[in-house]
């Protein structure tokens, strides 16, 4: 009895310390007692731990990287500013555009550290097809400018519980996303439909080039732009739509369509 609890004493003295690579399990032998699950259960909690923490590093480092370009541009405009003063207005347009890039980006980072905490805000029972209407409204105002078609197909009367701003947020983003791939002229499909007594659909397809199949995997982690990505986003539209997903139970996923396209389908439990 003494061998193993010393063993976990140990390895509890090294997490706290930060050291998160001491492993129990091995330690343990064969032995099938309270003790041998207290050290699989510690086991399990350290591989956690060490994979959050990997990607919060990760996720610093990216935050950095992106940062440091608008800030870059925003340096050299100004320096440019200085230089050619003939040439301000031209100066003021570039640094307008640079700051809210950076606005943007710092919004997009604070919606995704509130959904990492937990942090839904207010929760309310509404009707799908209410949030659905302004999104479509908003999504055909910008399609107009490349000719692009929105087509929508719903299902009336399905009622959620949930924060309808995130949602509306989390659905734009998807829909955004397939704006931006589709070609002039194109066609994108949204669909709203009843799964099952508890749960319901929103699925987005874009006639675009879709993902590369080794990439499809991570397009939902923060700061992953695709090797055909278009526009100059950040890479946390999707992200934060997994996000809000998850502060639902609900989930969402993506798969290229084999005829040529993208779909992403958004599940969700209904109200009641």
């Amino acid at each position: 009895m003494a061998r193993p609890v010393r063993r976990l004493k140990q390895a509890f003295a090294a997490a706290s310390d930060g050291d998160l690579s001491l492993r129990i399990g091995p330690a343990m032998g064969r032995r099938r007692d309270e003790l041998a699950d207290l050290g699989r259960d510690f086991d399990r909690m350290s591989e956690r731990l060490h994979s959050l923490l990997d990607a919060q590093t990760r996720l610093l480092h990216d935050v950095s990287h992106e940062l440091r370009s608008p800030l870059a541009r925003l340096h050299a405009a100004i320096g440019l500013a200085r230089q050619e003063p003939e040439r301000f207005e031209e100066t003021m347009n570039r640094l307008e555009r640079e700051g809210e890039r950076m606005n943007q980006l710092v919004g997009e980072l604070l919606t995704l550290a509130r959904l990492e905490a937990g942090v839904q805000g207010k929760i309310e029972v509404f009707e799908l097809d209410e949030l659905i209407s302004g999104l479509i409204e908003d999504a055909r105002l910008e399609a107009a400018a490349r000719h692009q078609i929105v087509d929508l197909e719903e299902c009336r009367g399905l009622q959620l519980r949930a924060n309808p701003e995130l949602l509306h947020r989390a659905v734009e983003n998807v829909v955004r996303n397939a704006l931006k791939h589709t070609p002039d002229g194109g066609t994108i499909r949204i669909v709203s439909r009843r799964l099952d007594e508890h749960h319901c659909r929103i699925s987005v397809f874009d006639p675009g080039p879709g993902v590369p199949e080794d990439e499809l995997p991570y397009i939902f982690e923060p700061f992953r732009r695709t090797r055909n990505a278009v526009g100059n986003g950040h890479g946390l539209g999707l992200a934060i739509a997994r996000r809000v997903m998850d502060s639902i139970d609900g989930t969402i996923t993506a798969s290229n369509i084999a005829s040529g396209g993208f779909l992403v389908n958004l599940d969700m439990p209904l109200a009641g």
